[in-house]
């Protein structure tokens, strides 16, 4: 398990080559907002956050005392990064994306486990939490929602409900133009968060 030091020095490390690219170059190549002069505006989820270049602080626009994760901030950086292409259309499961069966496993823990395991038996749970992190329903499964993450990379989550005979499945599905974007950790986590976030809502 990777320990604070090491989520500190993969954003360093991501933010150091960053700030060697021309700031209108991230924006038009990211698709992020211009907030203010050197700042970025970076919705996720049920967030916003304003991103400083080239020092890449992260403030919540809403909360601007709070703290963000330190893993989210890795993923807006490194999709910042990453070879940023259009999407086809196409939708892949985590094992297409090249390279990810190695974190399979870790994947199926992070992300299809939780979700199982907390809406398999109350798809209207899910239902109503995908609605409040502004996923937009589609016709799959019991419950299907798509998620914009970042402006180039979507999810689709999809649950079917458990019953007496048989018990409840979970898929999630990414852009096929992700694995250019982000690495196969990187999607595993961005899965994760959703799905703990989805979580989170439902308890409140």
């Amino acid at each position: 398990m990777a320990r604070i030091d090491d989520y500190i020095h993969a954003k360093k490390i991501a933010g150091d080559i960053l700030a060697s690219q021309p700031f209108d170059i991230l924006a038009a190549k990211s698709g992020f907002e211009i907030a203010a002069p050197s700042v970025f505006k970076i919705p996720f989820l049920d967030r916003v956050y304003q991103l400083r270049y080239p020092a890449f602080d992260f403030k919540d626009d809403s909360e601007p005392n709070k703290l963000i994760p330190l893993q989210e901030q890795i993923l807006v950086l490194h999709y910042m990064q990453g070879n940023i292409r259009p999407d086809t259309g196409k939708w892949i499961a985590y094992r297409e994306i090249p390279g990810a069966s190695f974190y399979f496993s870790a994947f199926v823990k992070r992300a299809i486990d939780p979700l199982k395991k907390v809406f398999g038996n109350n798809v209207p749970g899910l239902i109503k939490a995908a609605e409040k992190l502004g996923g937009s329903r589609i016709d799959a499964g019991d419950a299907g929602f798509e998620f914009k993450l970042f402006p180039k990379i979507s999810l689709r989550l999809i649950l079917w409900a458990g019953d007496e005979e048989f018990p409840a499945e979970a898929n999630i599905l990414f852009e096929e133009n992700v694995g250019g974007i982000l690495s196969p950790e990187d999607a595993a986590w961005l899965a994760g968060m959703i799905v703990y976030r989805l979580i989170a809502i439902s308890y409140r």
